[in-house]
């Protein structure tokens, strides 16, 4: 595949993933959001990013023939990593501000904020479209930026009547909308349920796709795991009859853990029983896997993904291995590769 295409295939899976992200967030919002022009709009949009997803998953499929496996897997991962941040927004949603209107105020403020930055992006494809010739895909960027504009000038006239609705019932006392009893607590939760069961799904297939050699995604599994420990009861933990051990055990059974299960420990710990030695520790071994999905390996997929590897791999995987699991079969398969380097 021609190198234009492969920037441009990088770009739109990029803008996939964050559509796909999307749905989850505005889904979580409109259930938050009394009905009126406000709600009708981000139904509206809703609707828009769904098409959105589809159209750029087409014209990846058409731009693919012949692609590296590795990106799509890449494009797979990227997109879990825009679930997780979703899932991870929807309990905050509920927490924001002093009332409900305050909240959809709020919620409005990120909503103008990620059309800004989504219209950047699709400015972006669109000029690497023209650059390389690419009509095609230039003219899919230039109409889905037109979507996202437009829903950018509803979200500004919405906001100042989002205000008064904040001034009637903040400051003079007279509210006219509770989160609590719309049903939009019972809805936001059951988005998040369904955001984790995607979260899951495409987790399994990215970890086939990408385990040899796709690249982390920045963050991914950080954010997934103070997310869940951000909401976690104690029976969630990766570490049993947390609330009865000290502070000592638990530090020693950190290492044992993935990435995801530390930024779980460490949400639910700052949530609790903020011990430092706990915390500290955490921070200690909190760092990027080796690639994404390591953490889910056995030692067998591990050798496997590591014969051929290059040197900054293999030591990446040893140093990795070395602070968390420390298991002697990874560890003497990283040094053979060392030392056939």
């Amino acid at each position: 595949m021609s190198q234009p295409n492969q920037k441009i295939l990088q770009y739109l899976q990029e803008a996939h993933a964050s559509e796909v992200g999307l749905v989850r967030v505005l889904q979580s919002q409109i259930a938050m959001t009394p009905r009126g022009s406000y709600r009708s709009g981000l139904e509206t949009h809703l609707r828009e990013t769904r098409s959105h997803a589809e159209r750029l998953r087409d014209r990846m499929r058409e731009l693919g023939r012949g692609f590296n496996p590795l990106q799509a897997g890449i494009g797979l991962a990227e997109t879990v990593a825009a679930q997780a941040l979703a899932l991870g927004k929807t309990p905050i949603d509920l927490l924001r501000g002093s009332g409900g209107e305050e909240k959809v105020l709020k919620n409005a403020k990120d909503a103008a904020a990620t059309e800004a930055l989504e219209i950047a992006t699709y400015t972006a494809i669109e000029q690497l479209g023209r650059s390389v010739g690419d009509e095609t895909t230039a003219q899919l960027a230039s109409s889905i930026r037109s979507d996202e504009e437009r829903m950018l000038e509803r979200i500004l006239r919405e906001i100042p009547k989002l205000t008064e609705a904040v001034v009637r019932a903040d400051v003079e006392g007279v509210g006219s909308y509770d989160v609590s009893t719309t049903g939009a607590a019972d809805t936001t939760r059951a988005a998040g349920r369904k955001t984790a069961a995607a979260a899951k799904r495409g987790g399994a297939n990215a970890r086939r796709s990408t385990a040899r050699q796709a690249r982390r995604v920045p963050g991914a599994a950080r954010a997934e795991g103070v997310a869940k420990g951000a909401v976690a009861r104690e029976e969630d933990l990766p570490i049993a009859r947390y609330r009865s051990l000290t502070a000592d055990v638990i530090a020693a059974r950190l290492p044992e853990l993935s990435q995801v299960d530390l930024g779980k420990v460490e949400a639910y710990e700052r949530a609790h029983e903020n011990r430092r030695s706990v915390l500290d520790r955490i921070g200690t071994l909190r760092t990027s896997e080796p690639w994404s999905g390591y953490d889910e390996l056995n030692v067998d997929e591990i050798r496997s993904a590591l014969a051929g590897a290059d040197d900054r791999r293999a030591r990446a995987v040893r140093d990795y291995e070395r602070a968390h699991k420390n298991r002697a079969g990874v560890i003497a398969a990283t040094e053979r590769e060392l030392a056939n380097a």
